[in-house]
């Protein structure tokens, strides 16, 4: 590849980085192996033996959530949209809000491996193998993405192998996943969250440096219309403002964090329910940090390229390309730095990867196996380790697919999120609504997953215009010519700019045309919401239709007003106010409810029970 020698390309010193962080990995694995050489049981392999702590649990739900694509995508996004996604804030805030107080109680208490376990107990085991092939089908197609995706990107821009790096990274990841179980993954995460953070920072503070300050960084932002913070428009078809990336970003993300077997087998592995909260407040302060890093680069990359657009140029072939590039630019005279960021790179992707790995071993083991044969605790664990290894495989197998794909890639992400909406309005309806039955469930989920995907695919032959999306202007007018026409590496020509993809193929003015176009504009982060109302919808009205109001469910399938954070705040309030004001027997109230560890693999009710029916006895 000619054109690397623009803008440098790997040397030793990056390959080194590169590899200290794949052999970090795999030690973890290694070390969790041993350790966990007495473990017995699938469950220990799959949850960690439901003993870890809040801090690595946070930095896990962290890192998975920022795979490589978040790494590559959003610095682009702010460049090309501008800074509004830093909303996003607002969304996590919400979400954790939303996850903590209402899935969480549920799914600790039931002391589940697999969140499609809970759909059976509530509704019926036909809802339960629905959900759980719908997310291996959105997981597994995802994942291959998250692989195959950045290795093209840095491929093109670093002159790195790209299948060396695809295999490597799948088949690292595939081992310390087998090998060590949900432990290892939990601290391979952790390791590379810090991994991931190094990488931007270097790539800001080298930045920060050469334009003079954070101030001239933040003036050109503003003089280019990166700032643009306070666009409240509530017009559902813009792509982006305050509204659709607060309240779409809000359903989106609560169906990763509330039901999303990757995220929610991390947390209830916790050993106190105390625990897996805090690990959800102390993975939101994580989340806001990268969101913050991910925009500041992105204001980085405007203010380098302010007028030189490398894309509208042709020096990329692609906006994900425009990070490495800068990398490349800028680190050329560090050696290892760009190593370092490339790391951060595929450390989003192992992490994302190793959680969807294991999420779906727990799932086939828990949710396809257990409940069809009569397999010991020794053969269901040695059968999760299979499993880890079969999807493994099959996840390096998606990546070769995804290279097929072209430009079916942003529809492959788009229908994760899609098929993630309904399966939240799904647990919704079980957690929230005491008279939905198994008819208005399934009758939901399939509503909601028809016509989400419906609206998502149609988004896809049917772009929004440029008036929706809103593009911000770039130019060339600073480049050097001469440099650019050197540069023909890439499979943009020069004159091609962000235009060429938002044309509407429009072959008529009749209403038809119109209304489709209108109707598929939508903004892409509120598929999500559209599927999770229609699931609810149509789940409530047909259960109500079906006999569902004479339904009667076990307590400790629903969300009662006992799990709330907000409950007890309020006893402990009024029990404060009732002891100053002489009325110290509700004191005992409150302190027998304090009592009692969290973990319900540890049954305290009993001994609660002997200490009151004692107590009554004298």
């Amino acid at each position: 590849m000619s054109g690397n020698a623009g803008v440098g390309s790997f040397a030793a010193a990056d390959y080194v980085v590169f590899a200290v962080m794949l052999l970090v990995s795999a030690a973890v694995g290694v070390y969790y192996a041993w350790a966990d050489r007495g473990q017995r049981s699938s469950s220990d392999f799959l949850t960690g033996g439901r003993r870890l702590t809040a801090l690595p649990v946070s930095l896990s739900l962290t890192a998975s959530f920022m795979s490589a694509i978040t790494v590559l995508s959003n610095p682009a996004e702010v460049y090309r949209y501008g800074a509004n996604i830093v909303f996003y804030g607002v969304s996590y805030v919400i979400t954790m809000v939303v996850t903590s107080e209402v899935f969480l109680p549920v799914f600790y208490r039931l002391a589940i491996t697999s969140t499609y376990e809970y759909l059976e107990l509530r509704f019926s085991r036909a809802t339960r193998l629905l959900g759980t092939v719908l997310f291996i089908v959105q997981t597994i197609l995802y994942t291959g993405i998250v692989i195959y995706a950045p290795a093209l990107a840095l491929n093109q821009v670093t002159g790195m192998d790209l299948w060396g790096a695809v295999i490597s990274t799948g088949l690292v990841c595939t081992f310390y996943c087998t090998m060590g179980g949900l432990r290892a993954v939990v601290w391979t995460d952790v390791f590379q969250l810090s991994v991931m953070l190094a990488g931007f920072l270097s790539v800001i503070i080298r930045s920060v440096d050469q334009q003079g300050g954070v101030i001239p960084i933040i003036s050109d932002s503003e003089q280019g219309g990166r700032l643009n913070f306070w666009d409240f428009d509530p017009n559902p078809l813009r792509r982006h403002t305050f509204w659709t990336i607060s309240i779409g970003g809000t359903f989106v993300w609560s169906s990763i964090y509330g039901i999303n077997q990757a995220q929610v087998q991390r947390y209830i592995s916790c050993k106190s329910i105390s625990q897996a909260r805090l690990s959800l407040y102390i993975n939101l302060l994580g989340l806001l940090s990268i969101l913050l890093c991910s925009v500041f680069a992105g204001m980085c990359l405007y203010s380098v390229y302010k007028h030189c657009d490398p894309w509208t140029a042709g020096l990329v072939s692609a906006p994900d390309q425009l990070m490495p590039y800068l990398v490349m630019d800028i680190l050329r005279d560090y050696p290892g730095l760009p190593g370092l960021f490339v790391a951060a790179a595929y450390s989003g992707s192992l992490s994302t990867v190793s959680s969807s790995i294991n999420a779906l071993a727990a799932v086939t083991v828990e949710d396809l196996l257990r409940p069809y044969t009569s397999m010991s605790e020794k053969q269901l664990s040695w059968m999760s380790k299979g499993m880890t290894l079969l999807y493994g495989v099959l996840c390096i197998g998606m990546a070769g697919l995804a290279s097929l794909l072209g430009g079916i890639l942003q529809a492959a992400i788009s229908i994760f999120g899609i098929i993630g909406g309904p399966l939240l309005g799904l647990f919704t309806l079980g957690i929230i609504c005491p008279f939905a039955n198994s008819k208005g469930a399934l009758t939901g989920l399939l509503s909601g997953l028809v016509l989400s995907l419906w609206v998502g695919i149609g988004a896809q032959f049917y772009p929004p215009p440029p008036v929706m999306a809103r593009p911000l202007s770039l130019t060339t007018e600073g480049c050097n010519l001469s440099t650019a026409a050197n540069l023909t590496w890439t499979s943009t020509t020069p004159g091609q700019t962000q235009m060429s993809f938002t044309t509407v193929p429009v072959h008529n003015n009749g209403d038809t045309v119109l209304l489709a176009h209108s109707w598929y504009s939508l903004s892409y982060l509120y598929f999500s919401l559209i599927g999770t109302i229609i699931a609810v919808v149509v789940g409530v009205l047909v259960s109500l239709l079906t006999g569902g109001w004479k339904l009667k469910v076990e307590s400790r399938l629903m969300l009662k007003k006992e799990d709330t954070s907000l409950y007890h705040a309020v006893r402990a309030f009024k029990d404060r106010v009732k002891r100053c004001t002489g009325e110290p027997e509700r004191a005992v109230g409150a302190r027998e409810k304090t009592l009692g560890g969290s973990n319900p693999a540890f049954c305290d009710t009993d001994l609660d029970r002997d200490q009151q029916s004692n107590m009554n006895s004298h």
